[in-house]
């Protein structure tokens, strides 16, 4: 989301704290016309996690996002809320409004907490870019920053995403593959380990992923993962799963048997992996409304069923509930249209986990 969303988000929010929203249902309760259960109660059967990517503003000032964040997901991330700029405007202040919000909302109506991100080249404030800080100076910084927000939602906060695109978005056998971001550059490649270790220290029942864009099938950006991973779990560090993103569009998604054989591959190493921000975009294809929300249906029928045929693949969460707050707007990529209602990539989902017998997918 961009910089005037986050504004949105923050300025609803204030006014819904105030005077939050009715939200009427208990995950999992509300049941279609037709009698069948809802995402959430089918997903929950499975011991799996359904999930989405939520606004604090959108959900304590917009009832309709509320009901549907409940009534068909068993658990929330957050979009903007966790990432260091937003949560942090000031070397000695954090701004916890937002965050309290939606773990709050998510304890109430029996929802799963994702934290997102605690590490990002991007959204730092801006004390922190223009400064000039010794390595040991910025080593204290993250330090603080992980154990401080880690550690307010201890036992609170299921999942993290640690670190989030260290990798660069072209890599191959001769290249640098990490990212050269404030972090390398002061502290070096041992920044990502360094924020595993310091978030276990914070809360050592959290679930801590490393989160990657564009590497969910097999190829060089997924090799330079796994490379990164394997390495990690050989040092120690204390990894625990990878997150794919599944940021995707009609004629660019990933072959679902490669994808397969990335998902087992990590699973091999004992890691969890989630789909962690997936949404499908649709703008500019060709042929009939009704062809592109089948094609796009499809896509998530493919991938939701390729998770669920990996044990260790254990969550599916879209980046966003519906499509009125979507930061691709007005593309159209996520399960629910701007009025909340369903679309038929949400009847693909139910007719996935219809068809799926219920699991023992670790949680």
């Amino acid at each position: 989301m961009n910089l005037s969303g986050i504004l949105v988000s923050l300025t609803v929010l204030g006014a819904a704290c105030a005077h939050p929203v009715t939200v009427s249902e208990t995950p999992g309760s509300a049941v279609p016309a037709d009698g069948e259960p809802t995402l959430a109660r089918l997903a929950g059967a499975r011991h799996f996690d359904l999930g989405a990517a939520v606004q604090g503003g959108a959900l304590l000032g917009d009832s309709a996002y509320a009901n549907a964040v409940v009534r068909d997901f068993t658990m929330v991330s957050t979009e903007n809320a966790f990432k260091f700029g937003p949560l942090r405007p000031s070397p000695g202040r954090y701004d916890f409004t937002e965050t309290d919000a939606i773990v709050r909302f998510a304890e109430t109506h029996g929802l799963r907490v994702r934290g997102h991100t605690l590490v990002w080249k991007r959204q730092l404030p801006e004390w922190l870019t223009r400064g000039t800080y010794m390595r040991n100076e910025l080593i204290t910084i993250l330090r603080e920053h992980i154990q401080t927000v880690v550690g307010r939602y201890r036992g609170r906060v299921v999942a993290w995403d640690v670190v989030n695109e260290a990798l660069k978005d072209s890599v191959g056998p001769e290249d640098e593959v990490l990212r050269p971001t404030i972090w390398l550059k002061g502290i070096g490649p041992e920044y990502i380990d360094l924020a595993f270790h310091f978030a276990h220290e914070a809360d050592p029942g959290a679930l801590l992923f490393y989160n990657e864009a564009g590497a969910e099938g097999m190829g060089t950006k997924s090799d330079a993962v796994y490379a990164l991973v394997w390495r990690l779990r050989r040092r120690g560090v204390p990894v625990h799963g990878v997150g794919l993103q599944m940021h995707t569009g009609l004629g660019a998604s990933p072959d679902t048997a490669a994808l397969g054989a990335n998902l087992r591959r990590l699973a091999a190493l004992g890691l969890q992996v989630q789909i962690t921000e997936m949404d499908v975009g649709t703008a500019k294809m060709p042929g009939s409304q009704a062809d592109i929300l089948a094609a796009q249906a499809d896509v998530y029928r493919q991938v939701l069923a390729t998770c669920l045929s990996v044990p260790a693949c254990t969550a599916l969460v879209t980046w966003g509930v519906g499509d009125r707050y979507t930061w691709r707007y007005p593309d159209t990529p996520l399960l629910l249209d701007r009025e909340f209602q369903p679309k038929p990539a949400h009847a693909a989902l139910l007719e996935v986990l219809r068809a799926a017998s219920p699991g023992s997918a670790p949680r």
